[in-house]
């Protein structure tokens, strides 16, 4: 969305050019031309073939241009409606609900991390509004099974953190990715692999956690396999008085954008609004993905982020916690500006949604995505922003 459109002269229509060519004024048509009722035909002798060759680029140039400006006006219009979603001031209160959560590395089921570790998490989490850890404790294999060795430290790390951050719940995030767009990957349309990812659940909660994460990647709007998983498996999360809670994909920023973007690129990525709701209404935890967005500028960025958030709360009941990611990792990749998908420009741009939308809202929250790439800049502008305790800016 970054494509901006190139500057180039277009021919000026000249006095008698009939079709708004441009054609040399000294000596009036060019040789072996001549003007017939105001319009260029063959002198004799001259050549037909020649004077078609001569139109050919200019009907060349016309079409590119029309191209062109097909694709970046739309493109314009809709970067101009995200700077000025970005715009204005948040309504007082919009900070955090005490419903954040963040994702935590596999290095703290795996053995690396140690109880010293758990206090500095502590510590840094202390003030915030994060209630839930999802830590990655996968991934499931392709079959969608999940063996104990993946997760060794579960325990020993439920045990710290209950002593350490009492109230604060671990939950297994647990991940693959599908086969929808190659050869490889986990297959939903088999029902034995959903059965094994219903026992991949079980097992986890049995072993302590509070909740599962789930994040299959890349999801298809619409794809009815997945809303049969979550049926299943919400009946164990809550026959357990457990926390079922996903990764969600952004919402279609225009309306049917993921079949247009799918179509060109073979890679939806976007869901429809209505799907995004479907998901919502099975889970106790939705958290949008809402960073990657291809936006090039942290004003645009920032919009982008308002509009997410009010496409979701539209759509997501007053049961099921909505939370919106932040960018809490710094990569310059095809995708995701690093400069551009700020902290401070993703805090305010949820805290615009919010107070468009739902100000009000309590089962809302924000998730940081990544612990082990964040820094402290991240860390200062998510407490600065949405931490009532710093004061909200």
């Amino acid at each position: 969305m970054d494509t901006r459109p190139e500057t180039g002269g277009r021919p000026t229509p000249e006095a008698g050019d009939a079709d708004g060519t441009a054609v040399p004024e000294a000596e009036g048509p060019a040789q072996g031309v001549a003007e017939v009722d105001g319009a260029a035909a063959p002198e004799a002798g001259g050549s037909p073939g020649r004077a078609a060759a001569r139109r050919r680029p200019v009907r060349l140039r016309r079409t590119a241009l029309a191209l062109v400006l097909g694709l970046l006006l739309p493109v314009l219009a809709a970067e101009t409606a995200l700077r000025v979603n970005y715009a204005g001031d948040p309504a007082d209160g919009t900070h955090t609900r005490n419903r954040d959560a963040i994702w935590l590395g596999h290095a703290w089921v795996d053995g690396r991390k140690t109880d010293a570790d758990v206090t500095a998490l502590a510590e840094r989490l202390k003030g915030t509004g994060i209630r839930d850890l999802y830590v990655h404790s996968g991934p499931l294999e392709h079959d969608g099974t999940l063996p104990a060795s993946d997760h060794p430290k579960a325990q020993w790390l439920i045990g710290a953190v209950h002593r350490e951050l009492p109230g604060v719940r671990v939950q297994a995030w647990l991940g693959d990715e599908l086969a929808s767009e190659g050869p490889d990957g986990m297959r939903l349309e088999r029902a034995a692999t959903r059965t094994a990812v219903v026992d991949s659940a079980r097992r986890v909660l049995a072993a302590g956690y509070e909740g599962v994460h789930f994040d299959l990647e890349p999801l298809h709007s619409g794809d009815r396999d997945y809303l049969a998983l979550l049926d299943r498996l919400r009946e164990v999360t809550r026959a357990r008085h457990a926390l079922l809670s996903v990764a969600a994909h952004q919402i279609d920023p225009l309306p049917a954008f993921h079949s247009f973007w799918g179509t060109v690129t073979g890679h939806p990525k976007w869901w429809s609004q209505a799907y995004f709701g479907q998901v919502a209404r099975r889970v106790d935890q939705i958290a949008v993905m809402s960073y990657d967005t291809m936006q090039p500028l942290p004003s645009l960025y920032g919009g982008y982020v308002g509009q997410q958030t009010s496409l979701a709360l539209e759509v997501t009941p007053e049961s099921t916690d909505l939370l919106m990611g932040l960018p809490f990792f710094h990569e310059d990749r095809f995708g995701h500006r690093a400069s551009a998908e700020t902290v401070p420009a993703a805090v305010r741009g949820v805290r615009l949604g919010l107070s468009r939308t739902d100000a009000d809202r309590a089962r809302f929250g924000v998730a940081l995505y990544v612990d082990f790439a964040a820094t402290e800049s991240d860390w200062t502008a998510y407490r600065n922003g949405w931490t009532p305790t710093k004061g909200a800016s």
